[in-house]
């Protein structure tokens, strides 16, 4: 009884993973070193730079960020940072804009 128990707790995990992950309404799901405000000095600061305009951006700006994915979180998700959905990835990772808080 108990192996069957077992059995079905650990065939429901990569569907919880996979429920977290489908979080992102719209955008995709990454891990971000640093999150802040677009309209943060720091932040702001460097969309500046970049020639991105702050008043553009909506939400949060994600810093060093890569993509979750489902096997990520399953797993036991490496993402000791920020877990986010982003809108828009710009400069490879490097920043995300349009970022919200995702809980895994």
């Amino acid at each position: 009884m108990f192996a069957r128990i077992s059995t079905v707790v650990l065939a429901t995990l990569p569907l919880l993973a996979l429920a977290a992950t489908n979080q992102c309404e719209t955008g995709s799901a990454y891990c971000c070193n640093s999150v802040q405000n677009a309209t943060d000095a720091h932040a702001s600061n460097i969309l500046e730079e970049l020639g991105i305009a702050v008043d553009g951006v909506t939400g949060q700006v994600g810093f060093g960020c890569s993509p979750l994915s489902v096997v990520g979180v399953g797993a036991g998700s490496s993402c000791k940072q920020e877990p986010v959905c982003c809108t828009k990835n710009s400069f490879n990772g490097a920043i995300n804009l349009g970022c919200s808080p995702l809980s895994l």
